[in-house]
């Protein structure tokens, strides 16, 4: 058996935001299903969004509501908007390198459905150069261990208190961590779907494990399609060409090399739009042709789709390259409040296993990761201040409780079959929202 005062599950960037956000006098355990580096923060390429100042405040607002069908809560937008200037002075602080001009100040980018420009990014890697950053940070620290190739399966729990997990390593080896407050940041849900631009890994196991509990979900049935990711017939994640290169001026083409849609309008219209031009062409593909934005802007602002690109037989400073749809990110999830607390005591949820209303029914270009930080530091805030009553709850409700034996439960002989059991309780839920909206 494990101990720890806060268990974390995850490892991407609200996982990390988390943990060093909270007391350096708290042991701090972070299990992680793959490798530490092997998350859907790290492939984030666009940016994050940012309030430039408060004249902005009313189109950023506007424009995450409006992508999101206006089915968004508008408090969590407002806190995520309000408490953006403040994250990244984080994130700079903690050594995150976002472009700047000669003069040294922020540069910022633009994205579809955006009115202005407010995404600050590094290249086209900004997940990849925040996430590292945290996770270096994080690795510094000598109240957090890290555990990879941890899955959690399960969790423990007495009358809606949460006291920690249920986890298996990869030799197979069933183990328990006993915990005062658990947070879940388990990622998305794409490993679900035969076309994702997630990681295959990612299959919803934190939301399977709450249909179990009776822990509540939301908005299960909104998931986006993000309307271009490299068309390939080969199995795995589906390579993302991320939504700057159209806020840069790359233009969708069909197969006689005529544009058909705005390309700046939210990311499902534009997908829809794609969906339509394929079977409209009989094709499985369209292109994206990204030489109107110009050499010089690709090779500074895209070297990695570039060099991507390029490993596939095309460069895109020269000819377009074949797109398709593919499920890129999960917009409901486990319900939580405007501190990430699910509806069980002693556990929370963040990132984008957690739906706190934030994106609505589709979520706008490069408000992933803000979300993710803003609310994983508001997590980490309200644990530290009600962090006594979770000790107390735990150790109340978990006397008696063993631990070693709670690994005996029969639905664990067959972690296999358990796993796919939760894929399909995940994707039946999803369904069901679905049904029920018609």
């Amino acid at each position: 058996m494990l101990k720890a005062d806060v268990v974390i599950v995850g490892s991407g960037a609200s996982a990390l935001n988390c943990a060093l956000n909270l007391p350096r006098d708290m042991d701090i355990l972070i299990v992680t299903k793959d490798t530490a580096e092997r998350n859907d923060s790290f492939l984030a390429q666009g940016g994050i969004c940012v309030l430039k100042d408060e004249g902005d405040y009313d189109s950023f607002y506007e424009d995450t509501m409006r992508a999101g069908h206006y089915e968004n809560n508008p408090e969590s937008v407002d806190i995520m908007i309000t408490h953006s200037r403040d994250v990244i002075n984080d994130l700079i602080g903690w050594g995150v390198d976002f472009e700047r001009d000669e003069e040294g100040n922020l540069e910022y980018t633009r994205e579809g459905a955006h009115s202005t420009e407010r995404i600050l990014f590094h290249a086209d890697i900004t997940g990849k150069e925040i996430t590292s950053t945290l996770l270096e940070r994080v690795r510094e620290l000598d109240n957090v261990r890290l555990i990879e190739h941890f899955t959690m399966i399960d969790i423990i729990e007495r009358d809606n208190v949460c006291l920690g997990i249920v986890g298996v390593d990869k030799e197979g080896k069933l183990t328990s961590v006993k915990a005062d407050c658990t947070v879940f940041a388990t990622g998305g849900i794409g490993g679900l779907y035969k076309d994702s631009t997630n990681y295959r890994h990612l299959t919803g196991d934190a939301q399977a494990i709450c249909i179990e509990h009776g822990i509540e979900l939301l908005d299960m049935d909104y998931v986006q399609i993000h309307p271009t990711a490299f068309y390939s017939k080969e199995y795995g994640r589906r390579f993302l060409i991320s939504e700057s290169c159209r806020g840069e001026g790359g233009l969708l083409k069909n197969s006689k090399m005529e544009r058909f849609v705005e390309e700046l309008l939210p990311r499902d219209v534009v997908a829809n739009a794609i969906f339509a031009e394929m079977e409209k062409e009989g094709s499985e593909h369209v292109w994206l042709d990204l030489t109107p934005i110009g050499e010089e802007e690709i090779m500074s602002h895209f070297p990695n789709i570039y060099e991507k690109c390029l490993k596939h037989g095309y460069d895109i400073t020269k000819t377009p390259i074949p797109i398709t749809p593919a499920q890129h990110y999960f917009m409901g999830g486990i319900k939580v409040d405007m501190y990430s607390k699910t509806t069980m005591d002693n556990l929370y949820a963040v990132g984008e296993t957690a739906c706190n209303g934030v994106h609505g029914k589709n979520r706008l270009a490069s408000n992933s990761l803000l979300e993710a930080i803003v609310f994983a530091k508001r997590a980490a805030k309200d644990i530290t201040e009600k962090y006594d009553t979770y000790a107390e709850n735990a150790k109340t409700k978990g006397e008696g409780v063993d631990f070693e034996k709670e690994l005996e439960n029969e639905k664990y002989t067959d972690v296999d079959a358990l796993m796919e059991r939760y894929k399909k309780l995940v994707l039946d839920e999803i369904e069901k929202e679905r049904l029920n909206r018609e």
